[in-house]
Parts: C-alpha cells; sequence; structure tokens
C-alpha cells in the first residue's frame, strides 16, 4: 500500500513543483514588464515637462531692464582720448572703485552704466581733469546678481541676472527639473535684495520672514501647466531656487506589495489609506487594528511609534492618518491566522491526493 501510495503521489509533487516553479518564473517576467512601461511612463512625463518649462521660458515675455551694478562686477571705463583713465576696474566689497588722477574713490553700486558714464564725466569736468569729456563704461564680468538654482534640478547651477531673468527661464538654464522632483518650487529672497517694483509678478502665496526676507512657494503643476504669468514671478540677484525632492514613505509587514513608495508633494497630504492602496492592500492575516507609524524624532534622532487602528480607518470609521516623508507604515502579521492559513493549504492539498488515490484506484 505505501509502495502504491509513493507511485502515485510522488511524481505527482513532482509535477506540481514543476507547474509552481512555471507559474513563479511566469508572474516574475510578468512583473518585471509590468514596472518596465511605468518607468518608462514616468521618465516621459518628466521630459515633457522639462520641454514645457523650455517652451514656456523661451514664450514668456522679457522686459528690457538696465543692470545694476553691485560688489565684485568689473567694469571697463573708457575716456575718449584720455589712455590714462582708460582701464578695467574691480567694484570692492563697499561698492567703489578708484580711478587714477581722480582724488576719491567713485561709488558705483546701485548705478547702471548709463548713470555711471555720467557720474565719471561729471567729476572729471569738477576736477578740471577733461573739459568736455566723452566717458563709455562697459560690463566685463558679472558676480554681483547670483542666482542659485538647486535641489531637483537636472543641472544645479549659478546664473547671474545680466537681464530680467524668469523663475521659467532660470528653470530651464538649470536643464529642468529631475526624475525625483517633488511637485513644489521655493524661491528664497534675502531682506536686501533690490528688487525693482513694477517688473516682478507677485506670487500667491509670498511670505515674509520678521527679518524681511521673503518665500515663494509655487506648484510646479500650476508653473508648466496652468500657463498662468502669476507663477513665472521675477527672480533677482540673491535668490535662491530650490526644488525639493519627492519624498518616500515605506510600507512594510503584512500588506500585498510592501516596498518604498515615492511621492509628491501633494498639497493634500499622503495618508495611511492612500498608501495602503499603493501597497495593494492588506493580506489575509494582517492585524489592521495594530498597525503603527514609525516617524523619526528630529531632536532625539529615533524613531516614534504612533498605533493606527487601519481596520477603522479602511471602514471609514476613523480620520485617515497624514503621513509624512520617511515615514514607515508597519502592518503586523498574526500568528494564528497564518497557521490556520496553513493547515487550510495542506488539508486542501490532502484532500486532492486522496482524490487522486480514489481515481487511480478506478
Amino acid at each position: 500500500m505505501n509502495q502504491k501510495l509513493q507511485g502515485v503521489i510522488c511524481p505527482l509533487v513532482q509535477r506540481s513543483s514543476r507547474v509552481v516553479l512555471a507559474l513563479l518564473l511566469s508572474g516574475t517576467a510578468s512583473f518585471a514588464q509590468q514596472q518596465k512601461p511605468l518607468n518608462l511612463s514616468k521618465n516621459q512625463a518628466v521630459d515633457d515637462a522639462n520641454e514645457r518649462i523650455a517652451q514656456l521660458a523661451l514664450a514668456s515675455p522679457v522686459k528690457p531692464n538696465d543692470y545694476v551694478i553691485g560688489s565684485g562686477d568689473v567694469l571697463g571705463v573708457e575716456v575718449f582720448e584720455v589712455p590714462e583713465l582708460t582701464r578695467d576696474v574691480r567694484v570692492n566689497e563697499t561698492g567703489y572703485i578708484s580711478l587714477p588722477l581722480l582724488p576719491e574713490k567713485v561709488q558705483v553700486a546701485g548705478l547702471t552704466s548709463f548713470q555711471l558714464q555720467d557720474k565719471i564725466a561729471e567729476l572729471l569736468r569738477v576736477t578740471g581733469l577733461v573739459s568736455t569729456p566723452e566717458v563709455t563704461v562697459s560690463l566685463k564680468e558679472q558676480h554681483s546678481q547670483p542666482i542659485t538654482v538647486t535641489g531637483a534640478v537636472k543641472n544645479p547651477t549659478v546664473i547671474q541676472a545680466t537681464r530680467q531673468t524668469t523663475l521659467l527661464l532660470a528653470l530651464s538654464q538649470a536643464g529642468g527639473v529631475s526624475a525625483d522632483a517633488g511637485n513644489v518650487v521655493i524661491v528664497k529672497r534675502p531682506a536686501s535684495s533690490p528688487v525693482q517694483a513694477g517688473n516682478a509678478n507677485i506670487a500667491p502665496d509670498a511670505g515674509i520672514s520678521e527679518h524681511g526676507s521673503q518665500t515663494f512657494t509655487i506648484l510646479l503643476t500650476d508653473l508648466v501647466e496652468s500657463g498662468d504669468s502669476r507663477f513665472n514671478i521675477t527672480v533677482v540677484g540673491g535668490d535662491v531656487i530650490s526644488v525639493p525632492r519627492a519624498g518616500i514613505i515605506y510600507v512594510v509587514g503584512a500588506v500585498n506589495h510592501p516596498g518604498a513608495f515615492q511621492i509628491q508633494n501633494d498639497p493634500d497630504k499622503m495618508t495611511a489609506l492612500k498608501m495602503l492602496s499603493l501597497a495593494g492592500g492588506t493580506t489575509v492575516s494582517a492585524r489592521g487594528n495594530d498597525a503603527m507609524i514609525l516617524r523619526k524624532n528630529l531632536e532625539t534622532g529615533k524613531r516614534d511609534s504612533m498605533p493606527v487602528d487601519l481596520s477603522k480607518v479602511m471602514k471609514l470609521k476613523t480620520e485617515d492618518v497624514a503621513l509624512q516623508p520617511s515615514d514607515i507604515l508597519f502592518v503586523p502579521d498574526s500568528a494564528a491566522k497564518k497557521a490556520m492559513r496553513r493547515t487550510g493549504d495542506i488539508a486542501v492539498g490532502l484532500a486532492a491526493a486522496v482524490a487522486l488515490l480514489g481515481v487511480g484506484k478506478l
């Protein structure tokens, strides 16, 4: 009897093993095929956004703007038929330049090149050095109006505001946003920044600190998709443009697809229910009422645990819980449920084996 039983079950087990292995391999291949288009779709979306940024930057009307001289700039000063006064000079940290034959330094910071030409010509006439001076001032090197573009952009860079510069133009010069960019652009402007009235657009949610500095927070979707010029603000020297990276939330434990999920800076915030949906929901052995959120404490450096009853959340019996970047949503597994499930699988297997034995006897 044992020999007959082995003769039936062993080939059955071997055939079943081959079937299971084939299913696993086909499932893995299918999963890989499903994941690849997702990555391609995301990259394509980023490329489309960057192409849109470049197009809007070129299409944005840029008003002519006289450059304002500042510290660190190198100027070319030329006085017609007076070679002794013709030379290149650098503006010092206090905003002055020194010219030969003039008894005092000349304050130039805050002036345009045309205003400086008139000022030098007037000084030459007053001192009697040149009766009818013809002065030309040109900008040789610019260092006083840096605009920093950093964060999740393809080419973090520092550009000089030689002309009126818009937010889209600055992002375009940085190569656009990278694949891990969030959905927010932040512009920080120091209190000493010379914003020219009438030239700068006003961001809808600009905030001013107690020290006078300004922070502009603009949704990337509003900037790129709406086409509204209110969001394409004018950026000036001293501004720092940053594109925060999208946050990561981890879902682990008794869920169907545990892993790390990249989230955008969603103004509606990511919640436990949304992340559970991305993870494919809980398994049949999950203890949803004992789930917890592990969140890093910035003061201690450790993770604090916060209980959350996912069973009630999924049944809409309690309010959903907002998650933050770097949070870990942990769903524990019920050992009893797991054991019962295994027992059920074994019982089904034994029943199938008994049925096959019965067929063999027939």
